[in-house]
């Protein structure tokens, strides 16, 4: 004789939950979740999604406190808020980084905190693929291209380089910008996506002394860009006599008669 299931232990099937309640009375199996249940799981839901919706909106505000701060060139408040944690390489809607903001406002306080900010990305390209450093030397900031060297900024970068930028610029310290770079191994002969070199850009926009300094250093004169124009081109469209017999003279004292 078999032994029954209760005897070896083993309860005997029960039926479905639904079955086993009296119409009316009916009550929540402990397996469902209550109707407490479900809405307290709702409501720690809504309360994580407004705790993200409450974050993003405190990242908007403080990268808008970031770049009120560096339009204002309030290095105070850029101190404050770098404390609390803000990136500092944050970029605008208009896809430009704080430090390249800060140097063509130019706020050049906040420009010197952000260039010595171990955190910053000192080689941030801009749309333009523009660097600070070749920002920086444009507009003769000498100071912060130090900083921005010091911190090995590229100085050889591809395509348009921070020499090209240095050699359009003509104020007071065009000559020490430039000796600047080279000092640090700019390429004197770089070129641009269109074969355009510093001397080009000095025969074109920057000043007789940057010209003469890059002869001296040896930048080639007769190297051609892509529309086959030379450095005396450059300043004869420029209308610059005076640079393009500088050049003009240069290349006959070193070329080989006959060679040009």
């Amino acid at each position: 004789m078999k032994p029954s299931p209760k005897a070896c232990g083993i309860q005997p099937h029960l039926e479905p939950l639904s079955g086993q309640l009296n119409p009316g009375t009916q009550q929540h199996s402990r397996h469902q979740p209550s109707r407490r249940q479900w809405l307290g799981a709702a409501a720690a839901v809504l309360s994580v999604s407004g705790l993200f919706g409450v974050n993003s909106l405190a990242h908007a505000q403080t990268a808008d406190d970031l770049f009120t701060a560096v339009q204002r060139d309030d290095v105070s408040g850029l101190i404050l808020l770098d404390l609390k944690g803000v990136n500092l390489n944050a970029i605008n809607p208009r896809g430009q980084h704080a430090l390249h903001i800060a140097l063509q406002v130019p706020a050049l306080k906040v420009a010197d905190y952000l260039a010595k900010r171990p955190a910053v990305n000192i080689d941030e390209r801009n749309a333009k693929d523009e660097t600070p450093l070749m920002l920086a030397v444009l507009k003769g900031h000498i100071g912060l291209a130090r900083v921005l060297i010091e911190r090995e900024a590229d100085v050889n970068k591809t395509g348009w380089a921070p020499l090209h930028y240095a050699a359009t610029y003509g104020g007071p310290v065009a000559v020490e910008q430039v000796k600047l770079l080279l000092e640090h191994h700019a390429y004197i002969d770089a070129e641009s996506p269109n074969g355009t070199t510093p001397l080009m850009m000095a025969a074109q926009y920057g000043s007789l002394d940057v010209v003469k300094l890059l002869l001296e250093e040896g930048a080639d004169a007769l190297l051609t860009n892509e529309q086959k124009l030379n450095a005396i081109h450059f300043a004869q469209r420029a209308s610059r006599p005076s640079v393009a017999e500088v050049i003009t003279a240069h290349v006959q004292k070193t070329q080989p008669k006959g060679t040009w």
